[in-house]
């Protein structure tokens, strides 16, 4: 006779097989304007208990455990490329902090007994797990602005969403939304009204957790909610193994045709961006970390100041490790929201610039801070009358965004932060030109320090290269001439400095080949010509993309340079995770 199968934490389990992968896990709390990376020292099958260990220098870590508990969030990385995100969020563990030394500390937990929790309400929690999948559209505003994500976990009284930290920008707490509709794997849909009750950033891979509340549910649609969550909490008991009479998948999670097609384009995508370098996921974190900042900002009235600050110094770490390297990783964030793309990349160009000057220089940490924020008061002015930052605005909306700099600086005054004055010229002044052209203030030239005459025309120049509302991009010629043609609006110094650096041939950019390649620029010679560059394309064969990486010897045989072009006019994009 077979010994009774020893009793596992299914908890324990669930945390056990995403172990088995690359993997992070976060604590929280609402009331910090960080989560604490914490590693898996001990993971008990059979009863549940778990130590966590952490590293942490600062003397609040007490905060992160309430009323002797705490939260956090478990994000793996699986597959062949282990880009192919699983997550796993926990909350109110019961947990006991003890202080090894200066800055280790252990968390003894108790893992709950179910994977179902008990909501306040009464109604139970289906957290979705071990691959469940169902997708989800917030529609923010009536028929301008639909948001996607993943479902995470599903009750009779609403949802968690995960979507993209870059379409946090239009969502706020307590904001009531015309529809949420989720969708299963076989094709069926539940929708309904909703209203935003929490946000936060989720895991480290630039996602947020949107906590969803159903609301005005018809007698109909609360039948249909209660089986979908009956259908969920049976595929979850199936998945965790936790009701051996349980012996096959629910049908909601069946993928049909559709859904077949849709995952099959995702392994595609990840099998693309599986070839992504690390000084690229280096901007990235960063281009994520920016968002996360802006979100404690708005939703929470926290200014992230060591966020902002680890941004920076980020940034400046990554151009003083290798300078080439990181010009290139900065055109890798086209595919990101345009204010994030142009705060990151602008800051990147200065720190650049202001090193090369002189890697001495004491300003440039709060320059570059400056020039970061410059552009956040843009997303803080998102709402139902400008619902995106990525269309073309009409002229009540342009005139509305020019308020951006007031609307950043109001925000600040009343997060209570007050930028040192390199910083604060830098975020008032950034958009001003010599001539008294520029807003808001209309300054003039000897109102204008020499840091900003450098930083107007890095910005003047990351704008003509990029398409934004409407406009198509500009060669790095025509951006040239166009900042040259503007009478005495820019530092026509500045401007000669900025060519002799930067070249007609920028490293980031997209070169066209006479033998129909396009390839991206990775290194130019003494000259300023590419000698090193990345094919992605034969224009011969335009449906087909390529990945090859060649150097001077053997860039003759692409043909002639012919200049650089858009990425968009050729369905060139960037690759992001």
């Amino acid at each position: 006779m077979l010994p009774p199968a020893q009793h596992q934490n299914p908890s324990a389990n669930i945390i056990r097989s995403l172990l088995q992968h690359t993997n992070e896990l976060s604590v929280y709390c609402k009331d910090m304007p960080y989560a604490l990376t914490a590693e898996v020292a001990e993971l008990d099958l059979s009863t549940g208990h778990m130590v966590l260990e952490i590293e942490y220098a600062g003397l609040d870590i007490e905060r992160y455990v309430t009323n002797g508990s705490i939260s956090f969030d478990l994000e793996a990385l699986k597959g062949a490329h282990t880009i192919e995100r699983e997550t796993y969020s926990l909350s109110n563990v019961t947990a006991k902090l003890q202080k090894s030394d200066s800055t280790h500390y252990r968390l003894e937990c108790l893992l709950p007994e179910s994977v179902f929790v008990q909501e306040n309400r009464g109604a139970v929690r289906i957290p979705f797990i071990l691959g469940m999948l169902a997708r989800v559209g917030l529609d923010v505003y009536p028929n301008t602005l639909n948001v996607s994500g993943r479902l995470r976990n599903l009750s009779i009284g609403g949802c968690m969403v995960d979507i993209h930290l870059a379409d946090s920008i239009a969502i706020g707490v307590n904001q009531d939304i015309p529809g949420v509709m989720l969708e299963f794997p076989n094709g069926d849909s539940f929708f309904a009204e909703g209203k935003i009750r929490h946000m936060r950033p989720f895991g480290n891979h630039g996602y947020a957790a949107v906590g969803v509340e159903f609301t005005n549910l018809s007698t109909s649609q609360a039948e249909i909610l209660f089986q979908f969550v009956n259908e969920s909490e049976r595929e979850a008991a199936y998945r965790t193994g936790s009701n051996d009479k349980l012996a096959y998948h629910s049908s909601l999670f069946i993928p049909g045709l559709k859904e077949k097609k849709i995952l099959q384009q995702e392994t595609l995508e990840r099998d693309k961006r599986s070839r992504q370098p690390p000084m690229e996921r280096g901007v990235l974190d960063v281009a994520h970390q920016l968002q996360v900042a802006l979100m404690y900002m708005k939703n929470r009235n926290v200014f992230p100041s060591e966020i902002l600050y680890d941004c920076v110094d980020t940034l400046r770490y990554l151009v003083e490790q290798d300078r080439k390297a990181f010009l290139y990783a900065l055109a890798f964030l086209r595919e990101e929201p345009d204010w994030v793309r142009h705060a990151v990349q602008v800051t990147g160009l200065l720190a650049d610039l202001l090193l090369l000057r002189d890697p001495h220089d004491p300003q440039v940490r709060e320059a570059m801070l400056g020039v970061m924020l410059h552009t956040a008061g843009k997303p803080l002015l998102v709402s139902e009358a400008l619902p995106s930052l990525n269309v073309n605005m009409n002229p009540v909306q342009k005139l509305m965004l020019s308020g951006h700099i007031e609307e950043l600086l109001k925000k600040l005054n009343t997060l209570g932060w007050e930028p040192s004055p390199t910083c604060r010229d830098v975020i008032e002044n950034a958009n001003e030109r010599l001539d008294g052209s520029g807003y808001p203030a209309s300054k003039r030239d000897y109102q204008l320090s020499t840091l900003i005459r450098l930083i107007a025309v890095i910005k003047v120049i990351n704008k003509y290269l990029h398409s934004r509302n409407g406009e198509p991009a500009h060669s790095p010629l025509d951006a040239y001439r166009v900042v040259s043609n503007a009478n005495t609006a820019y530092d026509k110094t500045v401007l000669v400095e900025y060519m002799q650096v930067y070249g007609l041939y920028p490293i980031g950019c997209l070169a066209k080949y006479s033998g129909n390649f396009l390839a991206w620029v990775m290194d130019v010679d003494a000259k300023g010509m590419p000698n090193q560059v990345h094919i992605v394309k034969n224009l011969r064969f335009p449906d087909t993309n390529i990945s090859s990486i060649i150097s001077q010897s053997d860039i003759s045989q692409l043909g002639h340079l012919e200049g650089i072009v858009n990425p968009l006019d050729y369905g060139v994009k960037v690759l992001k995770l």
